[in-house]
């Protein structure tokens, strides 16, 4: 009786072979996509575990209320960013604009609560607009378009408090002062906005041909334009959803402090690209998940949580705990890719 063997140069061996290596190929892929979609909900699950084990205060009510209103403005202008950086762009006047739209919004409650919120949000969308027709139209770099945006919003933030001599408050009896508040069931009511946002934000990235024309800009633009995506209205429609996004969070902001404060929003954009990111989407474009950018937001606010509960522990680590988180990503995220395209 004789075994019969397939030669290494045989269809079948070939065939064999290819048939391994599709395998292998598709089960690393799988992998991959999903430690960058799911790694920042993970080490979230696992920083969050390990915090209420080392700290009883952290399970608190008051604690977890106090993270979550602080993470939902941060969360608010990180879709927006998401969406600017799955295109393989990038927003750095998200900072200034949060903190334009929240004085905004305090001078306009004064007329009601319509003008403090369109007021924050016709501005700040106004500014996106432009820097996305001179990003897109124009042919001018992201970060150089946003860092003037940036200066001039905060240009703008001086000349209407008077240099930042006037605070404008906000009538805590008012409706607008409502939005900043805590609902009857105990969490603020910008947190509820936050989450109905980000499920609005997931099914037009995901299941829309607008989102898919944000992704099809971000990995490949020319390719994209050949097949039809209109790439400059894409672009423009971003930039002036990141700019929507930070006048909205300015607005909510106000309504929760009742006032609207100018030294607020500073270093805020470079805490939202580094929460998009961590979240798993690529700073070079083409993919990204609004899940993922929440994820990032909550782990690093609750890094920030351990540290100031810890007490001995300068703030300053916040940032270079944030840092180096950011760091590990970007390095894994290059790693990914690299991996990918051997595969």
């Amino acid at each position: 009786m004789t075994m019969q063997t397939e030669e290494a140069g045989s269809p079948a061996g070939v065939a064999s072979r290819e048939s391994t290596g599709a395998g292998r190929t598709n089960s690393s892929e799988r992998l991959s996509g999903l430690a960058q979609q799911h790694g920042a909900l993970v080490t979230l699950v696992i920083a969050a575990a390990a915090a209420s084990l080392g700290f009883d205060t952290f399970l608190t009510g008051d604690n977890l209320e106090n993270m979550a209103l602080s993470s939902a403005f941060l969360a608010v202008v990180a879709l927006g960013m998401t969406f600017v950086i799955v295109t393989g762009g990038i927003d750095l006047s998200v900072g200034s604009l949060f903190a334009l739209g929240g004085v905004l919004a305090a001078w306009g409650s004064r007329y009601g609560t319509a003008v403090a919120l369109l007021l924050p949000l016709a501005v700040c969308g106004l500014v996106g607009l432009v820097n996305g027709v001179l990003i897109a139209r124009v042919r001018l770099a992201p970060f150089i378009v946003t860092l003037a945006a940036m200066l001039g919003a905060r240009g703008i933030l001086l000349a209407v408090t008077d240099e930042g001599s006037t605070t404008y408050l906000v009538d805590k009896d008012s409706w607008f002062a409502a939005l900043g508040q805590a609902s009857p069931g105990g969490i603020g009511v910008p947190v509820w906005i936050t989450v109905a946002l980000f499920v609005l934000g997931a099914v037009v990235l995901r299941r829309t041909r607008f989102g898919q024309y944000v992704y099809a800009v971000g990995g490949n633009e020319d390719a994209g334009a050949l097949m039809g995506v209109p790439v400059a209205r894409t672009k423009i429609s971003v930039y002036t959803l990141s700019g929507l996004c930070a006048g909205l969070a300015g607005a909510l902001n106000a309504a929760w402090l009742l006032s609207g404060v100018t030294i607020l929003g500073s270093g805020m954009e470079l805490e939202a690209i580094s929460a998009v990111v961590i979240g798993g989407t690529l700073l070079s474009g083409g993919s990204g998940f609004v899940s993922g950018s929440l994820a990032g937001v909550l782990l690093l606010k609750v890094i920030q949580n351990v540290i100031n509960q810890i007490g001995s522990l300068d703030s300053a680590y916040q940032q270079v705990v944030s840092g180096a988180f950011l760091a590990v990503v970007v390095v894994a995220q290059t790693w990914l890719g690299r991996r990918r395209r051997v595969l």
